[in-house]
């Protein structure tokens, strides 16, 4: 079942893009224009609070998709069939756009608990692609 490992890629890659949205209302609220576009980053310092969370989150982001994205990568490849590694794959992009709204509204043991619950996801893909490589 491919299918399941190029969905669960896909919607990965939207929520990550969806991860943007709470960081340009953060920056929108701190005042940022064009005239500042050449240096985003140093708008950081005035960033509400919630729009710091919405940049270290959307950089999260970033680093999950890049451990993600091989795990579904070798499932695809190696046509992994178990019911675990279709469950996981396609749980993960729902506990990734839950962890956004954990993040940016400061649940911190739920953000917690929904980050570690996406990298187990990832784990059990991994698992299951290298058992059915063997």
């Amino acid at each position: 079942m491919p299918i399941f490992f190029a969905w669960s890629l896909c919607l990965s890659v939207v929520v990550v893009l969806l991860s943007i949205i709470p960081l340009t209302l953060g920056r929108i609220k701190a005042g940022y224009s064009i005239k500042n576009m050449s240096s985003p980053r140093a708008i950081f310092e005035k960033l509400p609070d919630f729009g710091k969370r919405a940049v270290w989150c959307h950089q999260n982001c970033w680093e999950s998709i890049s451990i993600h994205a091989p795990a579904c990568l070798l499932c695809m490849f190696v046509s992994a069939d178990s019911n675990i590694s279709l469950i996981a794959a396609l749980t993960h992009p729902i506990l990734r756009l839950l962890y956004i709204g954990a993040y940016v509204f400061n649940f911190s043991i739920a953000r917690g608990l929904i980050w570690a619950s996406g990298v187990f996801t990832t784990l059990v893909l991994y698992k299951e692609g290298l058992i059915q490589l063997m």
